[in-house]
Order: C-alpha cells, then sequence, then structure tokens
C-alpha cells in the first residue's frame, strides 16, 4: 500500500470543496428535521445517495467485481460512517442547535489524530499535528462559539450523541484507508448501498406513512443533503482519504463552519464579526501548523 502524499494545491481545493458540501447538510438537515423524523431522513439521505451513485458507476461501464470480505468490509463502512452517525446528528440536531452541533463535529480531527496514531503506521501522531488541532478546534469555537457555549450543560444526551457521531467518523476515516485501491466511486457506492438495507428497517420505527407530506422547503432540503451532502460528497471524501489520509480529510470539519460563513456573506448580506476573523486565523494557523511546510520553510530560512 503506498503511504499517504502531502497535501497538494488542488488537494487543498478539493477539502474546500467538500467543507461546502458538508456545510450545507447542517443547513438542510436544519430544515428537514422540523419535519422528516430522523430515521426517515437518514434512510432518504442515503438512498437516494445510493441510487444516483449506482446509475453513475452504471454510465461509466467501472462496475469491478469485490470479494465476500470487502462487500462485508462495505457493511462495516455502512454502520459507523452512516447509519450510527448519521442517526446520532439527526437526533441531536432536533434539540439543539446546528451550530452547536458543528462544534462537536469539529472534534472529529481530534479523534482522528488519536485513532489513527496507534492503528496507523504512516499518520503518526506529532506536536506540531496535535497543536495545529488544538488551534484548529479553538478556530471553530471562537467563530461560532461564544453565545452557543452557553448551552453547554442543557440536553446533555443530544449534545453527547453529536460528540459520539464525531468519533465514529474519526473512526471509519482511519478504516476507510483499507479501501484505498478501490475506485471512490465504487468504494462510496458499495459503502452506501450497505447503508441503505440497513436503514430500511430502522425507517419503519418512525411509520412514516402515517406522517402528512412534508412541505417543499423540506423535500428540497432532503434532496440537497442526499444529492449534494452524500452522493457527490463521498466521491471527494474517499479521494482524499486515498490520497491524503484519514486526518488530512478529518480537517474539512474545521472547515465546515468556514464556509458557512463565507457562504452567508456573499449570497445573505451578512457582515464579517472580529471574533468570526479571529476564528479564521486560528484555523489557518493550525492547517498550516498540520501541513508542516510553512513551518519547515521557516526554519530554513531561520537557519539561512
Amino acid at each position: 500500500m503506498p503511504r499517504i502524499q502531502p497535501m497538494s494545491a488542488l488537494d487543498w481545493a478539493a477539502l474546500v470543496l467538500l467543507s461546502l458540501m458538508w456545510g450545507g447538510s447542517f443547513f438542510f438537515a436544519g430544515v428537514a428535521v422540523k419535519e422528516i423524523p430522523p430515521f426517515t431522513l437518514a434512510f432518504v439521505r442515503i438512498a437516494i445517495a445510493a441510487a444516483m451513485l449506482i446509475v453513475i458507476l452504471s454510465a461509466s461501464g467501472r462496475f469491478v467485481r469485490v470479494d465476500l470480505r470487502t462487500i462485508g468490509g462495505f457493511f462495516v463502512m455502512g454502520v459507523i460512517n452512516n447509519v450510527i452517525p448519521f442517526n446520532l446528528l439527526f437526533w441531536g440536531q432536533t434539540h439543539i442547535a446546528s451550530g452547536l452541533a458543528s462544534i462537536f463535529n469539529a472534534t472529529m480531527p481530534l479523534f482522528t489524530v488519536m485513532v489513527a496514531h496507534f492503528v496507523t503506521h504512516d499518520e503518526k501522531m506529532t506536536p506540531g499535528r496535535v497543536a495545529g488541532l488544538v488551534l484548529g478546534f479553538a478556530g471553530v469555537v471562537v467563530m461560532i462559539g461564544p453565545e452557543l457555549m452557553r448551552d453547554l450543560g442543557t440536553n446533555v444526551l443530544a449534545q453527547l450523541a453529536c460528540l459520539v457521531a464525531a468519533f465514529f467518523y474519526a473512526i471509519s476515516a482511519v478504516y476507510a484507508r483499507r479501501f484505498r485501491e478501490l475506485p471512490p466511486l465504487v468504494l462510496a457506492t458499495g459503502q452506501l448501498s450497505a447503508s441503505t438495507l440497513m436503514l430500511a428497517p430502522l425507517m419503519l420505527i418512525d411509520r412514516p406513512w402515517t406522517m402528512p407530506v412534508p412541505s417543499m422547503p423540506a423535500i428540497w432540503s432532503g434532496l440537497g443533503i442526499a444529492v449534494i451532502s452524500t452522493a457527490l460528497a463521498y466521491l471527494v471524501y474517499y479521494r482524499i482519504i486515498a490520497k491524503n489520509g484519514a486526518t488530512n480529510v478529518s480537517l474539512v470539519t474545521f472547515l465546515i463552519p468556514v464556509s458557512a460563513i463565507l457562504l452567508g456573506v456573499a449570497f445573505l448580506g451578512e457582515t464579517l464579526a472580529p471574533t468570526e476573523l479571529l476564528g479564521f486565523a486560528l484555523i489557518g494557523t493550525g492547517l498550516a501548523a498540520i501541513d508542516g511546510r510553512p513551518a519547515a520553510r521557516l526554519r530554513k530560512a531561520i537557519a539561512r
């Protein structure tokens, strides 16, 4: 298995694109969960995304024969990357604000670097990486957390659900490394298809057929989270994991709040607050520390 590669400019661009796709998921979910129960929303999200990728895979002619062990791996990925975290996040967002949920989601890199340190040979914990993670998380809290942090201690179970979801995302990112030889389209289609089969029985708990038809905003939000924030996002996600590793792809959770705020400035006429600018600076410094190359160049310049 080839070692992971440092993040290039194109890889960072892919990470930013992924942050935009997943940043939208908190907005979509915030709208949809008001009318669509958590198990049903998770099933709809995965089922539509899986169907879309099956069509794309069929049209591309890139079907790959996989053995039973790989199929079993798809089901494991489905459990730890979709079934458990999606339901925990959707349920959590019915009780706490989406901004607070995104703060808990930003703990994923912290969990990822710890898991990867113990189970991989080329993603070990380093002082620079740990410092960068702490700075990045601090940036997220400073940027969107001052008011929301007052809600800590209320709805503790919902907050714990979001935290556990972040932990499972970290485990799944490291576990996905074993599929690095599979094309991202095949891996995304396989694990989403497996997740659909597992989520179908859970959806029956909600008895969605007894509920009123959702409004158009809820329907469009469900489609948005399925097509943009799941199907397309996972193609980018698995490409980054295959090339750059689990720790690097987990950094997207630092960029998601940044993307959400900048989209608000660009399209909703919002303005940047000083705390948001400070948060941007902390996140940027943290990402630079994790990348390592700016510090290496600075050390060389000092040595010269």
